[in-house]
């Protein structure tokens, strides 16, 4: 998986100041690490393996101040997964409010308000 993520993550500026910075897949394992055990940055301890909180939280900043990183990793994953047939889409929920309609018919939103406003009308 790997392979699949690490092009997607900007590059780490070449004239950074300051230590060689901890690889980006450790501070990947350590903001996954928080999300996952829904715990607070400051119980990412060094003695976890990776790296300090300032620097996943840093990391994590960076790379959602670089736009659409999230988007494009949650899409290349979801592709890959499905790939494989490790996904139930048996629980899947479809929203499907961003499909623009040809022109001249109804959204998928717009055909629900208007059946409401029908059967409101109706008793």
């Amino acid at each position: 998986m790997w392979a699949l993520i690490e092009p997607v993550l900007p590059p780490w500026p070449e004239r950074s100041p300051g230590p060689r910075p901890v690889a980006d897949r450790l501070c990947l394992q350590g903001i996954l690490y928080v999300l996952h055990n829904d715990i607070a940055w400051q119980l990412l301890f060094l003695e976890l393996g990776f790296g300090s909180r300032q620097t996943c939280w840093r990391r994590l900043d960076r790379w959602q101040q670089a736009g659409g990183v999230f988007n494009r990793l949650h899409r290349i994953l979801l592709a890959e997964l499905n790939a494989a047939g490790e996904l139930d889409w048996s629980r899947a929920c479809v929203d499907g409010s961003h499909i623009r309609a040809k022109k001249g018919e109804p959204t998928p939103v717009r055909r629900r308000s208007d059946g409401a406003r029908r059967a409101a009308n109706t008793t």
